[in-house]
């Protein structure tokens, strides 16, 4: 006999070809009237069992065999018939000398693109493996191709794990069917293999063609005509791509998103579209619901433990499901120094973070942990564009047929961040056309920010989605709720102001500007609607109207400030970072907008840093086109 190790025709001219088939092939590789080496497998009265490949075995009858035989000896046999049932019975050949040819399965790979197609019907597929879960019963890999992502499932034995070799970012070839599990197709799973050298190589880059391709962001037209919008547009197009590419490379996505209506504006429709899109390439109907996680952020910075938690979050999921770890999306949120412990920590693990914000951005200290930025400082613009205006584009180019859902979402956004751009006026016409007029607007903005108190921690999708009017089929519900939820928070507004206005401290900076304070720690009601921020907000919007001149409002507490201008360019950022290396031993800290944000310290220099901060003001330009007063032009 000879063997031809290469797996091609062997070298003796005039010798019997046997051939050998590889482990992956199948009933369909076995021609009849040819020789093939068999291992048999077992032995029962009626003649022994033999395998051909991992899925190719069958019988051969006792009445066609002579001579003894053992587990695991060779025969060589041919095919006899095969049965009604599909079982293949074979007959053994007598020959001494001969060739080996391998022979290797012809595949015709099947996509999941057509998986509906070929239900109960054997198929090939090769891809990337993003997922390994292992069950109760089956082991469950999550397989990538150039169409989208398919559940295949394998049974060693009840909980014991298949192809223990297998692992995930390997390119694997499947051969199995199609069937209907829970609502979703999955494969199961009749052989699996790792592709290997130039296989795997050749795979890698088709797939990688493809994902590239399916990955590019949709080419959509903004909502309204702003150039200073357009500056940023390519760097959302980047977000927007990378963000599609990790739903075909099936990596879950959490969401990080500042507590507030601009924040929920933001990430609502961001979550959704991603939502639809990952619907739209998974073949489980539950991956939506897995792969991205939406979290509100009470602080304007990504705390320690929120990011803590995230990433014990993470590495449970990879542990118990077989996940990958996350990509982060930051939004509303995260481009301060504040951030970088948490990103650094992050960063321990090669988790990608996305920043998309529109608060002052410090890109010396965040740039090398992002993997991408997006933020209107980066242009020359600045927080009157909104995060939620931009997310709204950024969604459009993730699933383009959302878009109707949004069209009322950036004037919200603006509004509830009191967004001064002229393309305010182009959004709240955009709204009125789908029936949102300014007041319904404010309702919606004011019941936003009442739930998002109360909500805390969590995220209430449904609550928010039904509040927004996205992804919520039910408008009565949601005009209901609007109603019920803005008006429930003016009303603790109004309490909250009544108990607070008596203690406010008045004086007339140097630059003509009112400045009014107040100790929303001893002078105003705690853990409960409004929070302190929202408190010194309504105070500072109250005096705003009653004056008609430039107003600053500061409210405190031990250790912080929150801090409210309006046409007084107060540059906060900056006057933070002055404090910071001013005061000695104060442990000041924090960031906002030119006319927004908050300060901490220790409590003990509370005095020095108040007083230092009111000097700052009293410094202060005034600065008309910062004034509520008058909208201020891009």
């Amino acid at each position: 006999m000879t063997r031809d190790s290469a797996g091609e025709p062997g070298a003796d001219d005039g010798d019997s070809v046997v051939y050998d088939l590889a482990p992956d092939c199948t009933a369909d590789d076995v021609v009849q009237g040819r020789s093939y080496l068999a291992e048999i497998n077992g032995i029962v009265d009626y003649g022994v069992f033999v395998d051909l490949s991992d899925s190719v075995s069958g019988l051969v009858h006792e009445s066609v065999l002579e001579g003894t035989y053992g587990v695991g000896d060779e025969l060589v046999v041919e095919l006899e018939s095969v049965r009604e049932n599909g079982d293949l019975a074979f007959e053994p050949v007598d020959i001494d000398d001969y060739t080996v040819e391998t022979v290797s399965h012809d595949y015709s790979l099947t996509g999941t693109d057509r998986l509906e197609a070929t239900l109960g019907e054997q198929i090939h597929l090769e891809g990337v493996v993003t997922q390994v879960k292992q069950t109760g019963g089956p082991t469950i890999f999550h397989v990538a191709d150039e169409n989208g992502v398919v559940p295949c499932a394998a049974f060693e034995e009840a909980g014991v794990r298949a192809y223990p070799a297998i692992e995930v970012g390997d390119v694997i070839r499947v051969t199995g069917t199609p069937e209907h599990r829970e609502g979703s197709v999955q494969i199961e799973v009749d052989g699996l293999s790792k592709l290997e050298g130039e296989d795997a190589a050749e795979a890698r880059d088709r797939l990688e063609g493809a994902l590239e391709a399916r990955a590019e962001p949709h080419d959509v037209e903004p909502l309204i005509d702003w150039p200073a919008f357009e500056k940023l547009r390519s760097d959302l197009e980047e977000v927007a791509r990378l963000l599609r590419r990790t739903v075909l490379e099936g990596r879950p996505i959490r969401v990080r998103h500042h507590a507030d209506g601009d924040g929920m504006c933001a990430a609502v429709p961001v979550q959704i579209a991603l939502q639809r899109f990952i619907a739209e390439v998974h073949e489980d109907e539950n991956a939506p619901r897995h792969l991205i996680k939406r979290l509100p952020a009470k602080a304007p910075f990504y705390e320690m433990e929120d990011a803590t938690r995230d990433l014990n979050f993470a590495l449970e999921d990879r542990e118990k499901h077989g996940q990958q770890l996350p990509l982060l999306l930051m939004l509303d949120n995260g481009s301060t120094a504040e951030d970088v412990p948490a990103y650094e920590t992050l960063a321990h693990y090669d988790i990608p973070i996305i920043t998309v914000d529109h608060h002052h951005p410090d890109p010396d200290a965040v740039e090398d942990l992002l993997d991408a930025h997006v933020n209107p400082y980066l242009h020359d613009e600045d927080y009157r564009i909104t995060t939620g205006m931009l997310c709204v584009e950024l969604a459009r180019m993730i699933y383009p047929d959302l878009g109707d859902e949004l069209r009322h979402v950036p004037a919200v956004a603006g509004l509830s961040d009191r967004s001064k751009a002229d393309a305010m006026d182009d959004y709240i016409d955009l709204a009125a056309e789908e029936g949102y007029d300014e007041d319904r607007l404010q309702d919606v903005s004011e019941a936003l920010d009442y739930a998002a108190f109360w909500l805390r921690y969590n995220s209430g999708d449904q609550l928010i989605q039904d509040l927004l009017q996205v992804d919520s089929d039910d408008e009565q519900r949601h005009r209901d709720l609007v109603e019920f939820f803005a008006d429930r928070g003016r009303e603790e507004v109004d309490e909250q102001l009544d108990a607070a206005m008596p203690h406010l401290e008045h004086e007339t900076l140097e630059n003509g500007a009112h400045l009014y304070r107040i100790d929303v720690e001893n002078y105003a009601h705690r853990f409960t609607y409004p929070a302190p921020g929202k408190t010194t907000g309504e105070i500072h919007d109250r005096k705003i109207e009653e004056t008609g001149d430039p107003v600053i409002t500061v409210g405190y507490g031990p250790d912080f400030a929150v801090l409210r201008s309006d046409g007084v360019r107060l540059d906060i950022p900056n006057m933070v970072s002055e404090l910071e290396a001013e005061i000695a031993g104060g442990g000041v800290s924090g960031g906002g907008h030119l006319v927004v944000g908050s300060i901490k310290f220790v409590t003990g220099k509370r005095e020095e840093v108040i007083d230092a901060l009111v000097e700052k003001m009293a410094e202060a330009d005034i600065d008309e086109a910062l004034s509520s007063a008058a909208p201020i032009d891009d």
